[in-house]
């Protein structure tokens, strides 16, 4: 049994080293491929117009000079091409990864890459800002990696598990969700550096989100984890027929 964490944190995150060493009671081989520096919100970018270096920390480690989705792609294709990973696990991320923030989240991104290569995937993130309870993210990473390799994922698909930032018995217990819709407000901010020239700050703050019933992030706030399977086919099955019947003639 191989398994591949990465995340997008950086190599020196805590919850990376925490989660690669839950699993190690699960698999005979863990190895850890993850950028050399923090890469949160790369979404699922590729290098492809420069060299990546690949830095080996240790014989199951390496620091790579990319994205989350460089570091999957080099680990499948080139550091461990001689064994292909049995799952790949991304995260713990120090920050949940719920609502519209999965297109930008590299935790997730991450997964993708890894689901696009064929391999089962789960992205990890811990629903905290300060004091994270790694302990309690492990646990439901573990309970979710042992489901996976057990029973495996559908094709193109990708398991995203938000756990909330309680202590182990206080969690409610775990819920099949779907995707929620964060809302938020003045996403630039605009400065003025001491040279006189603007810069700028892509931000905003969240204003709240939008009910939806069995939401991820209603989940997260009621004390339950959540689990939400992802698709790839991002096509809108359900609106194919109408634009299909609009521009007929057009």
């Amino acid at each position: 049994m191989r398994i591949l964490v990465s995340n997008d944190d950086g190599i020196n995150s805590e919850g990376l080293h925490l989660l690669a060493g839950a699993l190690n009671e699960l698999a005979c081989e863990v190895f850890i491929v993850a950028p050399d520096r923090d890469q949160s919100a790369a979404s699922h970018s590729l290098s492809l117009h420069r060299p990546l270096r690949a830095e080996k920390i240790n014989s199951h480690t390496y620091a790579v000079d990319g994205t989350p989705t460089d570091c999957i792609n080099l680990a499948v294709n080139g550091l461990l091409k001689d064994k292909k990973p049995d799952l790949v696990v991304s995260g713990i991320n120090m920050a949940a990864n719920m609502g519209d923030d999965i297109t930008y989240s590299g935790t997730v991104s991450a997964a993708m890459e890894a689901t696009l290569l064929k391999i089962p995937s789960i992205a990890v993130s811990i629903d905290g800002k300060l004091n994270y309870k790694f302990d309690t993210a492990t646990h439901y990473s573990i309970i979710l990696a042992k489901y996976v390799l057990e029973h495996g994922i559908p094709e193109d698909t990708l398991l995203n598990l938000n756990v909330p930032n309680l202590e182990l018995e206080k969690v409610k217990g775990i819920k099949v969700t779907k995707q929620g819709k964060r809302l938020y407000e003045d996403p630039i901010v605009e400065k003025v550096d001491p040279r006189g020239k603007e810069y700028y700050w892509i931000g905003g703050n969240e204003l709240g989100f939008v009910d939806i019933k069995d939401s991820d992030i209603l989940a997260i706030n009621d004390g339950y984890v959540s689990v939400t399977p992802i698709k790839l086919d991002l096509t809108d099955h359900d609106y194919i027929e109408k634009l299909n019947s609009d521009l007929e003639g057009l």
